[in-house]
């Protein structure tokens, strides 16, 4: 498992390469004929979700199904122990920590109103009105600014599809999932992507 460390660590520097390129457009700011010009934020948000979109359908369709159909290897909750792979869900959240890491202000994580694990519940009532609307409008991330400690944050929330078997087999069979009939695509919960603001 030493590659996959490499890997993982490679994946992480990646996005979050890329996540501080991007985020540097809001905050750099362009003298134009006395204006300040920069990035919206919910253009920010949307670059950044690309990149955690594209990554993960990658690592879901060309990794895991594939070395799985190969018969090499399966994605399993237990990874560690029983010395397979991530699950799809499993690799978001560990990126998610290794950005965080960096010091950028920035954070990604999955939640769900139905998730298998409490920590991945709506973390306030901004969460939850936010996965309640990309439920019912997948095609509309949910943003707003919120304020923590004295501090302002762009916060988005993207609709979390299925975008692999590995996700709907993991889900409808997971014993303390509360749900258990999903296809694929379905909307699962939601990506939360929030960065710090002026």
């Amino acid at each position: 498992m030493k590659g996959f460390a490499m890997i993982k660590r490679a994946v992480g520097r990646i996005l979050g390469g890329l996540c501080a390129i991007v985020l540097a457009g809001v905050v750099v700011d362009v003298a134009q004929a006395g204006e300040t010009v920069g990035i919206p934020p919910e253009v920010v948000a949307e670059y950044i979700h690309a990149i955690i979109q594209a990554d993960r359908t990658i690592y879901s369709t060309h990794v895991v199904e594939r070395l799985q159909d190969l018969k090499v290897t399966v994605a399993a909750e237990e990874w560690k122990a029983k010395g397979t792979v991530p699950l799809p869900a499993q690799m978001l959240q560990m990126a998610g920590q290794e950005v965080r890491g960096l010091g950028l202000g920035l954070r990604i994580r999955l939640a769900s109103l139905g998730p298998i694990y409490k920590k991945n519940e709506p973390a306030d009532q901004f969460e939850r009105a936010g996965l309640e609307s990309v439920a019912k409008d997948p095609r509309k991330p949910y943003t707003g600014i919120i304020t923590e400690n004295d501090k302002h944050f762009f916060k988005a929330i993207f609709a979390d599809r299925a975008v692999s078997m590995t996700c709907v087999a993991c889900h409808n069979s997971h014993e303390l999932s509360t749900k258990r009939d999903y296809k694929l695509y379905d909307v699962m919960g939601g990506i939360i992507i929030s960065f710090p603001v002026q």
